[in-house]
């Protein structure tokens, strides 16, 4: 058995392949000062079975609740023990969206509901009294602006195009003083190094707050990759979709654990003006739980 601090959880994994090979087993993870611990052990052969220590042995029991889930088996091991809702909430950050004025950028991949959510938003400041500025950054799909454009016609709000970092720039400085912009970002591979360059160029330009918004229901290690990517791209908070249809949340929580992203809103439904629910700790866990039902 064979335990590893480094500032990175790559770093750590780096220096367990190279002292442990392959197949080693990760038996748990966890934040410390400085970075992050890791735990492994190597298998010892066919004849000769791994032998776990007893508080390992205990965390390799995942309740069904979680299990179900499809969570990576660490974090699933982080979360065990006491009360679900207390777990979650020593293990993920949750923050407000950052509404405070500036410009909140909605990022993700392609398809991962970011024109919704933003016509979600915008409905919720225009019933407060507050309209937004509304800007779209997805000129080249096509649709992508008749889309919001049809959201704003029904919200009596102008609709800015915007598709260079210039253009976005212009937009956003047209904006009343303290008044909330909402940019919908175009869909982004961020493993494609010029449609990262493009989505970085964007982000730049608006000087905003960028929030990743990702379905549930994807593959937890690719969630978890793909937050990470996005965190690069200067993501700090998470809105997941699809979280009233999706029936296993593990690539979820994947994600927000892999980049550290502080979880704000979920979307729940179709309805822009109730489709959005203030995420807490006591929320998920009851959401998992009914998943495990």
């Amino acid at each position: 058995m064979r335990t590893i601090t480094a500032a990175r959880m790559a770093d750590a994994m780096a220096v367990l392949r190279t002292e442990l090979g392959e197949e080693a087993v990760i038996l748990g993870t966890r934040r410390v000062a400085g970075g992050v611990e890791v735990t492994a052990a190597q298998e010892t052969g066919d004849d000769e079975p791994l032998v776990l220590a007893p508080d390992a042995a205990t965390a390799a029991a995942i309740p069904a609740v979680l299990r179900r889930h499809n969570l990576p088996a660490a974090l699933a091991h982080r979360l065990t023990g006491g009360k679900l809702d207390t777990a979650i909430g020593r293990e993920f950050r949750f923050a407000k969206l950052p509404l405070d004025g500036g410009p909140l950028l909605l990022a993700g991949p392609p398809g991962a509901g970011k024109t919704t959510s933003c016509a979600k938003l915008a409905t919720r400041l225009v019933l407060a009294g507050t309209p937004p500025l509304l800007v779209t950054a997805d000129g080249r799909r096509a649709g992508a602006a008749e889309q919001l454009a049809a959201f704003a016609r029904v919200l009596d709000l102008p609709l800015a195009i915007a598709s260079s970092p210039g253009s976005l720039a212009k937009a956003l400085a047209r904006r009343a003083p303290g008044q909330q912009a909402l940019v919908d970002l175009p869909g982004c591979d961020p493993f494609d190094s010029a449609a990262a360059r493009r989505h970085a160029a964007l982000a730049e330009a608006a000087r905003g707050t960028s929030v990743l918004v990702l379905p549930a229901g994807l593959d937890a290690e690719e969630a978890a990759e793909t937050a990470r990517a996005f965190h690069l791209l200067g993501c700090r908070h998470l809105l997941p979709t699809r979280l009233d249809a999706a029936r296993r949340l593990g690539g979820v929580l994947a994600a927000a654990a892999a980049a550290d992203l502080a979880f704000t809103e979920a979307g729940t439904g179709m309805d822009v003006a109730t489709g959005l629910t203030p995420l807490a700790p006591a929320w998920l866990a009851e959401r998992l739980a009914q998943g495990a039902a």
